[in-house]
């Protein structure tokens, strides 16, 4: 499982491990799975989609710009506003 945090700047909105994470990424979407290498990127406006299980359907998630990033510990979104 991969852990999944999305932060603003006001409170920690999840913090979760989940099968795969979507994230609106400045250059192109980009989905992060478990053992996913290091990665560091600026997002835009739109939506994370969280997919808790292989097989079901990803929640949606609006978020608007920050960062991601992708470490050993899992993927953390630093979204400015999220919900």
């Amino acid at each position: 499982m991969l852990h999944f945090e999305l932060v603003t700047p006001e409170r920690l909105v999840r913090s979760e491990d989940v099968y795969m994470v979507t994230v609106p990424g400045s250059e192109g979407d980009f989905a992060v799975l478990e053992g996913h290498g290091p990665l560091m990127s600026t997002i835009r406006d739109g939506e994370v989609l969280v997919q808790k299980s292989a097989n079901t359907a990803p929640e949606a998630i609006a978020i608007r710009g920050g960062f991601a990033e992708v470490n050993a510990k899992g993927l953390t979104v630093l979204a400015e506003h999220a919900g």
